[in-house]
């Protein structure tokens, strides 16, 4: 059975963020986010670093990566993205309670959810913002990798690029009904 990743979104309101919307920014990614040349995968590891590299690393290697977006549903990670797009992701807060997020989210998971495929989440599973969503429309077939629970960001970027680097592919459980929040594992050895 194929694997599709959801990748929740890099924070697109953040000082990476104002780099790459500067007017004047000279440096290669924001030359491409100027020229609507860079995809949506570069822009969100540039604005969120360690975490969503690891992401996007893992989700690579082992399926289908689909970024969940503000306002936009989920999009593929070559997506084209240009600086109005950005912008407007930036305009849009990725709350559950916010229409302009959960509605087309809402309709890209109807989509996804009529083919035959794994889901997993590669985000927060510990607040309602992605789950309250994605639960209701993919039921038991919403999964997240069980070493998440009680991890940091920094710490479930790491692991996922570990995880990448060597082949080792991490278990994954069903969202409904688990624990979403837990203790802090021990650090991940150097």
């Amino acid at each position: 059975m194929d694997r599709v990743f959801l990748l929740s979104p890099a924070h697109t309101g953040g000082l990476r963020a104002g780099l790459l919307m500067r007017p004047g920014a000279d440096f290669e990614l924001a030359r491409k986010v100027r020229a609507g040349t860079a995809s949506l995968g570069e822009i969100f590891t540039f604005c969120s670093g360690l975490y969503f590299r690891g992401k996007m690393a893992y989700a690579t290697r082992f399926g289908q990566p689909l970024v969940i977006t503000a306002g936009r549903g989920l999009l593929p990670a070559e997506t084209r993205i240009s600086l109005n797009e950005l912008r407007e992701f930036a305009a849009v807060p990725v709350e559950s309670d916010e229409p302009r997020f959960t509605a087309p989210l809402r309709a890209s998971v109807q989509v996804l959810a009529r083919r035959r495929c794994e889901v997993v989440l590669l985000g927060s599973i510990a607040t309602g913002k992605y789950v309250d969503t994605l639960l209701p429309l993919l039921g038991e077939r919403l999964l997240f990798p069980a070493d998440f629970v009680g991890r940091g960001d920094m710490s479930r970027g790491g692991l996922m690029l570990r995880c990448a680097a060597d082949g080792g592919e991490l278990a994954y459980i069903p969202v409904s009904g688990a624990v979403r929040k837990g203790t802090r594992p021990a650090k991940l050895p150097p």
